[in-house]
């Protein structure tokens, strides 16, 4: 199965990069692309897999946008470096969004037939 690595940096909300990140992610494992998705998230884009968000009725909420990807077969990770500038730890995470390093980011963007940043 051909794998894309999706990179974001913008922060969750306040633009619309994430969030367009993150649908584009939904339609690539769908059944009908089928393609494995690796997203790892830099800087800001870390508090996207932050646990317990509350936005407004009819906004979009990337905590369950992540959620949904992750049961869809989507790996996820957070900056480590990025996490801990923010003061957040591995507890503060949406369950199974790991802690991610560069060497695993290089070791993703290597293998993958696409990479995207956002």
């Amino acid at each position: 199965m051909e794998s894309m690595t999706i990179i974001i940096n913008d922060p969750p909300y306040g633009t619309e990069r994430a969030w367009n990140a993150l649908r584009l992610a939904l339609v690539s494992v769908s059944v009908a692309v089928k393609s494995k998705v690796n997203i790892f998230l830099l800087g800001d884009a870390v508090c996207a897999a932050k646990r317990g968000q509350d936005t407004p009725v009819g906004y979009y909420n990337l905590e369950k946008m992540l959620c949904d990807l992750i049961k869809a077969g989507a790996t996820v990770r957070a900056c480590g470096t990025c996490l801990k500038a923010r003061a957040l730890g591995e507890e503060d995470l949406i369950e199974d969004v790991g802690v991610g390093t560069m060497m695993e980011l290089a070791k993703w963007v290597k293998e993958s037939r696409a990479v995207l940043s956002f």
